[in-house]
């Protein structure tokens, strides 16, 4: 019986060390997950102070030290964020695509797309010479756009995409003109109706249309420019694009029903 007793306690305390020992280790656990909290908020102080390389090295550590961490994720989004400040953008390029094809469901996946369409957009130069990065922050800025219509980056890029399609649509508008003035009419048609078509309206749109008109016309299809300056006076009355459209095709036209559904098909984005 006394041996049975020992054998007893001997058990439970066993068990209740056990479990000390457990609730010790969940305790350090504990602890620990707060480590990467606080260095990820001292490196972000870092950073708020622009020491850049202090911080960057700090976001890295953090990275190495908790892998399977969120904190680690936002610490690799950071990091990529500070190549993107100090100019570095093509490391910047390559490590935010890598990220968004490995983590596509990283909570916080909008904002990578956004820093993409952000890295290529600071890169817009001279787009009158260049215009590969203008056309790659048009490209990203969309897809941010239509996989994330309600992030709170989206108004942002909508933004940005107008000031895009403003630049593109201006080079588009030099090199119509260009052809235009050799006589090259289709290739300068080809110029103005993709500026109609592609782009949001800007303020190159009223003069795209007249100059529209103005091709047919030469080109002796009177009809198509008279439709075309009827839809110019439809949507931009008050341009004086439009009353230079006028005089050239000498009366004013009025949209019928028909017009108006082939002028919504060739200004689809003009309302």
């Amino acid at each position: 019986m006394a041996n049975n007793f020992k054998i007893l306690i001997t058990i439970l305390l066993f068990i209740f060390i056990s479990g000390c020992e457990k609730k010790v280790d969940e305790k350090i656990i504990e602890t620990n997950n707060d480590f990467p909290e606080i260095e990820y908020i001292n490196a972000k102080k870092l950073l708020d102070e622009q020491r850049f390389n202090e911080a960057q090295k700090s976001f890295n550590e953090i990275e190495k030290k908790y892998p399977l961490s969120n904190w680690s994720l936002k610490s690799k989004i950071m990091s990529i964020f500070i190549d993107y400040l100090k100019l570095d953008y093509e490391n910047a390029s390559i490590n935010i695509q890598r990220f968004i094809n490995k983590y596509p469901d990283y909570k916080d996946i909008d904002y990578a797309y956004y820093l993409k369409a952000l890295i290529s957009y600071e890169q817009i130069k001279n787009p009158a010479l260049d215009a590969t990065y203008t056309s790659e922050s048009q490209k990203n800025f969309k897809e941010l756009i239509r996989r994330f219509p309600t992030s709170k980056y989206s108004k942002d890029a909508e933004q940005k995409l107008i000031l895009i399609e403003t630049i593109l649509a201006g080079k588009d508008m030099h090199i119509g003109f260009y052809y235009l003035q050799q006589k090259k009419y289709l290739a300068a048609l080809n110029r103005y109706i993709k500026i109609v078509d592609n782009y949001k309206p800007n303020k190159y749109t009223p003069e795209a249309l007249h100059r529209i008109v103005e091709i047919y016309y030469s080109l002796g299809m009177i009809g198509d420019a008279e439709r075309v300056a009827a839809v110019l006076g439809y949507n931009y009355p008050e341009s004086d694009w439009y009353m230079k459209s006028y005089k050239l095709v000498g009366k004013k036209e009025v949209l019928n029903s028909d017009d108006k559904s082939w002028a919504s098909k060739l200004l689809n984005k003009i309302k």
